[in-house]
């Protein structure tokens, strides 16, 4: 199974509630970018796990055109301070039916999934909208790549 996943768009600052901050202009041409960009190295995304925050929701309203036909679930569990190791057996037990998975959520989280996935990885840092793939083989991961917004004009 390939597991995309995919820090949420830049967000405005300073909104009462965090899980209310809404993306920005930015925030969206930088997912839009990265998805296009994911398009060409992953055609097919089954399953999409999207966090129920704001922000997230809308990175993936941004991008899910690009991806039609994929199965999307909200989870709870997907929040800024989540925790990895419920999500990554949730994880775990889809990759028997299922091939591709995007993963939309925040910082912190998003490195500790990568880490949860790849023992021997560190947690790496997102920028916005950037993303890393992993695929898990049995219960083993394996880093396959990362990609930022501010990487793709050098591509």
């Amino acid at each position: 199974m390939k597991i995309v996943i995919m820090r949420h768009g830049d967000a405005v600052i300073g909104a009462d509630d965090d899980a209310a901050r809404a993306l920005t202009a930015t925030g969206r041409q930088h997912s839009r970018n990265m998805a296009n960009w994911l398009q060409s190295q992953l055609p097919q995304v089954d399953l999409v796990l999207v966090s129920p925050y704001l922000r997230a929701q809308q990175t993936w309203q941004t991008i899910s055109d690009l991806f039609p036909g994929a199965k999307v679930e909200t989870v709870a569990e997907l929040v800024p301070h989540g925790r990895a190791s419920r999500v990554v057996d949730e994880l775990l037990a889809l990759q028997d039916e299922i091939a591709t998975v995007l993963v939309i959520s925040h910082l912190p989280l998003v490195g500790y999934l990568v880490a949860e996935l790849c023992p021997v990885q560190v947690p790496p840092m997102f920028v916005t909208s950037a993303m890393a793939a992993v695929e898990v083989d049995d219960s083993t991961g394996a880093l396959l790549w990362q990609q930022a917004p501010h990487l793709l004009k050098n591509l």
